[in-house]
């Protein structure tokens, strides 16, 4: 599948709907080969504007998906609009029942000790018949430990549930050791799946608020938070300069 490409300030984002994402990394999974998929949002972006080396690694993933409203409305301001948000924790969720149906074995990476286990009790609850082969939590010892337990597990996809930018590092720095599977960096999803943390009410994710609901259940987060902004006002005066 080729896929059309944006170029959004610096990170090369793939254009797609979420039922091209669906497929597209089914398609990795089917390659035989090791792939790692990235999910920035516009904080993580923002991210890649300050650091070249990060920016560099988030290009090199073999999809570039557009996880965020902030980087949709950038897109719209640069006059490249993309088409729209596709959320890593709504990809997820969509890739289970054909993870389940293709009979592919997803292995869990990330969170707090028992987070990654029930989580994936839901997500069997949410797929039937899928094949949870394994769950690792976040603090591992080391990159060799989580290799292990995953090339043990002879997992085809991964969900990577680490924090950017650990995540990505991890993902990038450890493709090469693990059998042919693909990567999927999705930050607290599994806490998400488990119960641990709650999503925003469907109409503040539709009215693309979500950062809003977040920043109210985690005042601690402002500092962070503040990348939006400062990540659109890039995105303004660059539109400036055209």
């Amino acid at each position: 599948m080729r896929l059309e490409r944006a170029e959004i300030l610096g990170v090369t984002f793939d254009n797609i709907t979420m039922r091209q994402a669906v497929d597209r990394t089914m398609e990795l999974i089917r390659s035989g080969r090791t792939a790692f998929v990235v999910t920035p949002n516009a904080e993580i972006a923002y991210d890649c504007i300050k650091d070249r080396e990060f920016r560099e690694l988030i290009n090199k993933a073999d999809l570039v998906i557009p996880d965020g409203a902030g980087v949709v409305l950038a897109s719209k301001i640069l006059k490249t609009p993309l088409r729209q948000k596709v959320a890593g924790i709504e990809l997820a969720e969509a890739l289970l029942p054909e993870l389940a149906k293709q009979g592919k074995r997803l292995f869990l990476l990330g969170a707090k000790p028992g987070v990654a286990e029930r989580a994936a009790e839901k997500m069997e609850q949410i797929a039937p018949g899928l094949d949870v082969c394994g769950c690792l939590h976040g603090y591992f010892e080391s990159d060799e430990e989580a290799v292990e337990a995953i090339n043990a597990a002879k997992a085809d996809i991964v969900f990577v549930c680490l924090g950017s930018p650990k995540q990505e590092r991890w993902m990038y720095r450890n493709a090469d050791k693990l059998v042919p599977c693909t990567m999927i960096g999705l930050g607290g999803s599994l806490d998400v799946f488990a119960g641990e943390a709650k999503r925003a009410p469907e109409l503040m994710i539709r009215m693309n608020l979500e950062w809003l609901y977040r920043l109210y259940k985690q005042p601690s987060r402002i500092g962070r938070m503040m990348r939006l902004p400062k990540y659109l006002l890039y995105a303004v005066r660059k539109s400036l300069k055209k």
